[in-house]
């Protein structure tokens, strides 16, 4: 009996054994097939992405390309005068790309120190119980919808600019006071609207600097505030300045917030004058607009893309150089 037992436990590892190749060659052949598929399937997102970006361009590109042909690219870019509506249309949106690039740096200007000295202090001073309080408000920031910015800029930001207005330009004979609704009005509604992508992007890039690096600069002699200044925010400046371009084409491409707070005449972009930009020309004029307008229009749009595009492309080189530098 001991040895049937026996022999009969050699015959059952002895099956064991010659099934295990078999279930090791399914199990293979099932990861294969995982990964074959999970490939095909971001693959697949990876090309639509792609043909996305690259239909988007095609329309923006023979939609916008006519009214430079009819109207000419300097008259577009260089012209000062914008009646699309008059006896002789004129197309000139000089000021408009200037209000546009004047808002979105003045913006940049407020917000970007703003949202990055505010991740400093979550990321290097604020206790846990205070940081994720104030996270949760960066959260709430980012989540009230653009519309509401612009209300609440009409309802308490424009009447204390005209206010401020009304003292700088009580004397002078020549300023058309705009109520509030100016650039500087308008810039400090999108230098609000962008401290949630600047606060969590630096706050991420900060936290993901090693400790190594802060032991090193402690263990120089520096001070918690050197150490954060000159030896964290320098290794994470890739990040840092992810955070500052995607906020400036949050800036760029910001539409109904400013549309209510710039006033929309188009001027030279000074603090205090009524502006247009880029997008508040394309939103207030597309309902209405045909012909030769309704195609300059989506010229602005082109450029309007082409700025975000450049954009883009100059994010990619400068973290191409971070990577670089510090990897």
């Amino acid at each position: 009996m001991q040895e049937g037992g026996y022999l009969g436990e050699i015959s059952v590892h002895s099956m064991s054994l010659e099934r295990y190749p078999v279930s090791v060659m399914k199990d293979k052949k099932r990861k294969e097939a995982v990964e074959q598929a999970a490939r095909s399937i971001f693959s697949f997102c990876a090309l639509t992405a792609f043909l996305g970006v690259l239909f988007i361009t095609l329309y923006m590109m023979i939609s916008g390309m006519p009214a430079l042909f009819r109207v000419g690219l300097k008259e577009i870019l260089l012209g000062r005068v914008w009646a699309p509506v008059g006896a002789e249309p004129e197309f000139g949106i000089f000021y408009i790309i200037l209000t546009s690039l004047a808002g979105t740096g003045l913006a940049l200007v407020i917000g970007v120190p703003t949202g990055i000295l505010t991740s400093v202090f979550l990321a290097e001073a604020a206790g846990s119980p205070l940081a994720e309080i104030m996270k949760t408000a960066v959260e709430l920031l980012a989540c009230i919808p653009s519309v509401i910015y612009g209300l609440l800029g009409i309802y308490l930001l424009n009447p204390l600019m005209y206010k401020l207005e009304l003292r700088l330009f009580a004397e002078s004979g020549t300023h058309r006071f705009t109520g509030g609704a100016n650039l500087l009005s308008a810039a400090i509604v999108l230098a609000v609207m962008i401290l949630p992508t600047v606060i969590n992007i630096s706050e991420a890039a900060i936290r993901a600097v090693g400790p190594e690096i802060r032991a090193a600069s402690l263990a120089l002699g520096a001070s918690r505030m050197q150490t954060v200044f000159k030896s964290v925010l320098p290794a994470a400046k890739p990040g840092i300045v992810t955070a500052v371009v995607l906020g400036m084409g949050r800036a760029l491409g910001e539409t109904f917030a400013i549309t209510l707070v710039s006033g929309g005449s188009v001027n030279v972009p000074l603090p205090f004058h009524s502006v247009r930009f880029l997008t508040t020309a394309i939103v207030s004029e597309m309902g209405y607009a045909q012909g030769i307008h309704r195609q300059v229009l989506f010229t602005i749009g082109l450029i309007l893309f082409l700025f975000i595009m450049g954009a883009n492309m100059v994010l990619t080189r400068i973290l191409k150089r971070g990577a670089d530098l510090y990897g």
